[in-house]
Formats: structure tokens, C-alpha cells, sequence
């Protein structure tokens, strides 16, 4: 057995002798006024994927509070979201701190009717950790994952079995709600959300009047990078992308993305023969607000995907090794493209058919 196991075992065992709790089967759950869910460890698109179940929650307890414990990652997916009352950043480089961490135990010891801790990916033990310590009537979480048992498991009385391995393609906007769904908590509209306000559209439109466009022209924007490099497409298959956009349509292209984009950045926009729009290290609702208003918007397989995919706009999603089923936005006029689990294997051609169906009915519509 390896020494890291063991000490995990170990640690386990300690945790279970002194913070386990008894099982409780009931389905029961009253009627709850607050509610603490942890999602600490997840990314910006696995939490915006998963907006359904903050939905689920508000039209099943129309006058419950939800606080979401999120990450410095992930939070910003969240700012305003109408269903989530109160946001708190859980920072562990910070717990250090005397004054965070109290801030952090005040927050845990509230009193709540319950705590959640989603699960879609992995199983988190700190979550789980964090969903005990808090001062909660009812805990539910994951009892296993496809099979695999969660260690931590004692840590909570409503215990969920979680096996998608009957629906391997089931969409992360439906598989949010399984942890919920036990108890009768459960939603018909699986789409992500961002709330953007008015300042967030004043920034879009100011960006959008400097590229000059005018009202006949189309806007499309790209997000060229991703945190995973085998999720990026080809830079140079980008840039011919927009080469023959320019070619055949009146149309303005930008580029979304932050200082962890800047290399695919440079990259395009030095190889590109025509000027484009770069609109980076934006808020969240300030992107979410420009695509809202561009004609069609395509993307990596990475977080601003998602973001896309909470707006009406056309998208053009560009897999690689992960399932689009599970991971494609959801929605009647969003798009993916996969040919294998190499991403490079869509060829530029793949993405231009599909764009020029779609630009061709938004421009006679214009």
C-alpha cells in the first residue's frame, strides 16, 4: 500500500470515529429556509453547467436563501445569478490568515436546514469537510460516484448513490439535479444562466461601436485559448477560420480571453491579415453581455464555452477528448463539433460549413 493511502486511511478513520452521523433514509426534507452549497473545487464551466440545480432549488422552495461557497476560480460565473442570494470565496491559501479564517468559521457555524455538496467529476473530500463542520439540520451528499465509494461518506445523514454509467451521455446540466432529485427537487429548464446589468451592456456596446460596426454588419467572436492544451484547437486553423469569414461575409471578429490566453492571443492576431477586436480580462457578465448582442460566437471546449452557452447567441462549440453530450451547451441553436479525441482532427472547413448556415440566416435577417 502506498504511504499517501495510507495516511488518507488513516485520517479517515480519525475523521469517522469523532464526526460521523447517522444515516437518515427519509425523503424529508420540510420545508427549508437556508440552504449551504458547497462547490469549492469545481471550475468556472462545471458550476455554470450546473445552474439547474440552483434553479431546481428556488422553484421547488420558492422562499429559501441559497448561499454558494465557491472558489477564487469559479465564483465570478455566479456574480448576480438570481437564484443565489449570497456568495462566499473560499480560498484555502488564505486560512492562514486569522481573520479569514474566522470569517470563513462564522459562515460554516450560521444556522442552516441544509447543506449540499454537488457532485459531477470528483468526489471532494475538503467539501465534505466543510459540509460537517457547518451548523446544518440535514447534510446530503454523494454515497458513491459510478461505484466508487466516497470515503468521506459519514460526514452526512442523507446519503445519494450517483451512477451515470447507464447514461454515459447524459448532459452535467441534468446530472447537477441527481444529488437533489431523491427528494423531490427537480427542474424542467436545464439551462445555464449569467445575469448581466446595465453597466455590463454599456461596456459591450462601447467595444462594439469601437470596432466601427455598423448595424448590417455581423459580429463573431472567438475564444481561441484553453486552461487544458489538448481542448485548444489549432491557432493557425483559427486564423483561416477568420480569413475566410472576412472573405465572404461583412462581418466584425473579436477575441474574448485573459492574461492566461495572452500567447494564443499574440498568436492570432499577429497571423491575421485584418484587424480584430480583442475584448480581454473582462468581468464574466461584461463577456456574457457581448455575446448576447454578436451574431454567433465559437469556442474551445473550456470555460467560456459555458458562459456562451447561457445567452441566446449561436455557438459553435470545438470538442476534443471530452464528451460534447455531457459537456456542450445546451440549447436549440447551439452547435459542437467532435470528430475523434483529437481535437486538431476537426479541420477548418468542419466549422465554416456550419458557420456559414448560420451567418447566412442572421444576415438575412439583418
Amino acid at each position: 500500500m502506498r504511504s499517501d493511502s495510507l495516511i488518507s486511511k488513516t485520517i479517515c478513520t480519525v475523521l469517522e470515529k469523532f464526526l460521523s452521523v447517522k444515516e437518515n433514509k427519509s425523503k424529508d426534507l420540510g420545508i427549508p429556509g437556508k440552504i449551504l452549497i458547497i462547490r469549492q473545487h469545481n471550475k468556472l464551466g462545471d458550476l455554470l453547467a450546473g445552474v439547474s440545480l440552483f434553479r431546481a432549488i428556488k422553484e421547488s422552495y420558492p422562499g429559501s436563501t441559497i448561499t454558494l461557497v465557491g472558489s477564487p476560480l469559479n465564483y465570478p460565473g455566479m456574480v448576480n445569478n438570481k437564484f443565489i442570494d449570497r456568495i462566499f470565496v473560499y480560498d484555502k491559501k488564505k486560512l492562514f490568515s486569522p481573520f479569514y479564517f474566522l470569517k470563513t468559521w462564522r459562515l460554516l457555524r450560521e444556522e442552516y436546514d441544509i447543506v449540499i455538496v454537488p457532485v459531477i467529476v470528483t468526489i471532494s473530500s475538503i467539501s465534505n469537510f466543510l459540509a460537517r463542520i457547518a451548523n446544518a439540520k440535514c447534510r446530503i451528499g454523494a454515497n458513491c460516484l459510478n461505484g466508487m465509494k466516497n470515503d468521506t461518506v459519514f460526514f452526512f445523514d442523507r446519503r445519494v448513490d450517483l451512477d451515470w454509467r447507464a447514461h454515459p451521455d447524459s448532459n452535467v446540466s441534468e446530472r447537477s439535479l441527481d444529488i437533489v432529485r431523491p427528494f423531490g427537487i427537480n427542474t424542467r429548464n436545464y439551462r445555464s444562466e449569467i445575469n448581466f446589468n446595465g453597466n455590463d451592456e454599456k461596456a459591450a456596446e462601447k467595444f462594439i461601436s469601437s470596432l466601427k460596426a455598423n448595424g448590417k454588419k455581423l459580429l463573431v467572436g472567438l475564444h481561441v485559448g484553453a486552461g487544458i492544451p489538448s481542448h485548444r484547437w489549432s491557432l493557425i486553423k483559427y486564423v483561416n477560420l477568420v480569413k475566410k469569414l472576412k472573405e465572404n461575409f461583412s462581418v466584425e471578429v473579436y477575441l474574448t480571453g485573459s492574461r492566461a490566453d495572452k500567447e494564443e492571443i499574440n498568436y492570432v492576431k499577429k497571423n491575421s491579415d485584418v484587424t480584430l477586436g480583442l475584448f480581454l480580462n473582462q468581468s464574466i457578465p461584461e463577456v456574457a453581455a457581448l455575446i448576447s448582442k454578436s451574431d454567433l460566437f465559437i469556442s474551445n471546449d473550456t470555460g467560456i464555452m459555458h458562459v456562451a452557452g447561457t445567452t441566446g447567441t449561436s455557438q459553435i462549440s470545438i470538442f476534443g477528448p471530452t464528451n460534447p453530450f455531457n459537456w456542450a451547451p445546451i440549447g436549440a441553436n447551439k452547435y459542437f463539433i467532435r470528430k475523434s479525441e483529437l481535437i486538431d482532427d476537426v479541420a477548418v472547413d468542419d466549422v465554416y460549413h456550419l458557420c456559414d448556415l448560420i451567418l447566412n440566416k442572421n444576415e438575412s435577417e439583418k
